[in-house]
């Protein structure tokens, strides 16, 4: 019974870690070092996302993904267990490997949403102090969007729930054949008490502060004013009605600067 529930995790957890958005984040986040990395060599900010990458290159390393993807192709595939029968089960050896890489993919996870709120933080802080305007902006905005995605695509969720079960596989495998392959190790049935903290709260606390952090929107709006209101309406009807008499008849295009011209 649980091998189809163990199987769909599998997928679960692997579709979550190789998903674009990490993967889109991690190599930005590269490139932004390699530009910056001769001017702001000892810069707080720089050192900080220098963090983030080592927390990401390490999880890429562990092979987390492909570990997962053994396991799931190990699993047989059969849609209607029939009582009493026999079936093929991963070994214990290898439901051992997969858990403990999973247990460090948890811990590194965590470790890399810290090092995103605390290398946002000093973003915000240096931009706040109009220092490095440009770098900062993209790092601030760049970190938390790394942040978001681990968090609401459930990546770390997704791995305890992974865990849970495998916990309950490997129980019950090894009652069956006995075959330890990590000795000195105990694998806790509970993986909140191996990882320290409830995940739950760091994650609101983390949120918290990231939220409750001073915008830097005094001195911005005054590198770029808003436009007064009596010409921002004039310019949004007037760009409705170009664009609605353009959907009207096909032959006319819209104009490509429908702006408002610059005194």
């Amino acid at each position: 019974r649980e091998l189809p529930v163990l199987r769909r995790r599998c997928h679960i957890a692997g579709k979550r870690l190789s998903g674009t958005g990490l993967a889109t984040e991690g190599h930005v986040l590269r490139a932004v070092l390699y530009v910056y990395h001769s001017r702001l060599l000892r810069h707080r900010s720089y050192l900080a996302m220098q963090q983030v990458e080592q927390c990401l290159k390490r999880l890429w390393k562990m092979n987390l993904v492909g570990c997962i993807e053994t396991l799931a192709e190990l699993i047989p595939k059969q849609s209607t267990p029939q009582a009493h029968a026999e079936c093929l089960v991963p070994s214990q050896p290898m439901l051992e490997t997969v858990a403990l890489k999973v247990l460090g993919g948890c811990k590194l996870i965590l470790r890399l949403l810290d090092c995103c709120c605390k290398a946002f933080l000093l973003s915000v802080k240096h931009l706040c102090s109009k220092e490095f305007i440009l770098l900062n902006t993209v790092a601030s905005g760049l970190l938390s969007r790394l942040w978001f995605v681990i968090q609401y695509r459930c990546v770390l969720q997704s791995l305890m729930s992974l865990y849970d079960i495998l916990s309950t596989t490997l129980h019950l495998v090894s009652e069956t054949q006995q075959m330890p392959y990590i000795k000195g190790f105990t694998f806790s049935s509970d993986i909140s008490n191996f990882l320290g903290v409830s995940v739950s709260s760091e994650v609101k606390r983390q949120k918290a502060k990231m939220l409750a952090t001073k915008k830097p929107t005094s001195w911005l709006k005054k590198l770029f004013p808003k436009m007064p209101g009596a010409v921002s309406e004039v310019g949004k009807k007037r760009n409705f009605a170009m664009c609605r008499s353009a959907v009207k008849n096909r032959s006319i295009p819209c104009p490509a600067d429908i702006g408002e011209p610059v005194l």
